[in-house]
């Protein structure tokens, strides 16, 4: 967890808190620009903005304890930004399949199943299950009613239920993915 005198630190100007921040969040941050853009190139500039952005604002956060929310805001938005300005949309097709079959078994990764999901649903899953932000904070993120927040993880763990049924011999449902 992000300590709060150190988000207060960065935002008194200490580099090395931000440096600090920053390596806390990274791999946050760059799952989910990976998760929205799909290109290592595109996620490396959002991530560069957002690092830019981040730091070049970081004295205008005024609750330390936000800082994940503010970061992931800024991210997002760069995101946002870098697949309107390419005319880009991210499509199901462009997922590759990764699941292989061991022992009679089909074994899926977990994040590539939850990175099949619609873009909205996706968000909320990863903002809420792998980065373990509350509704709340999720809902501040995207600029959205808790309400709204609520309704996408219902939709998304029902997608994902969905995808996870199984068959008669307890293997996977590919069809479903």
């Amino acid at each position: 967890m992000i300590e709060e005198e150190q988000v207060r630190r960065a935002r008194d100007g200490d580099r090395e808190a931000f440096v600090e921040l920053m390596r806390q969040t990274e791999d946050a941050l760059h799952h989910m620009a990976w998760s929205m853009l799909r290109k290592e190139e595109d996620v490396a500039d959002a991530m560069q903005e957002t690092v830019f952005k981040a730091y070049r604002s970081i004295s205008s956060l005024r609750e330390p304890q936000f800082f994940r929310t503010w970061i992931f805001r800024i991210l997002i938005n760069e995101c946002n930004t870098l697949l309107r300005s390419r005319g880009r949309t991210v499509t199901v097709a462009d997922f590759p399949v990764t699941a292989s079959r061991t022992n009679e078994y089909d074994q899926v990764d977990l994040r590539d199943v939850v990175d099949r999901l619609e873009d909205k649903q996706r968000t909320v899953i990863i903002l809420h299950y792998f980065e373990d932000l509350s509704i709340s904070q999720i809902a501040q993120t995207l600029e959205v009613t808790e309400s709204a927040v609520k309704a996408r993880l219902m939709r998304a763990r029902t997608a994902l239920m969905n995808k996870f049924q199984s068959n008669s011999r307890g293997s996977m449902n590919y069809e479903s993915i």
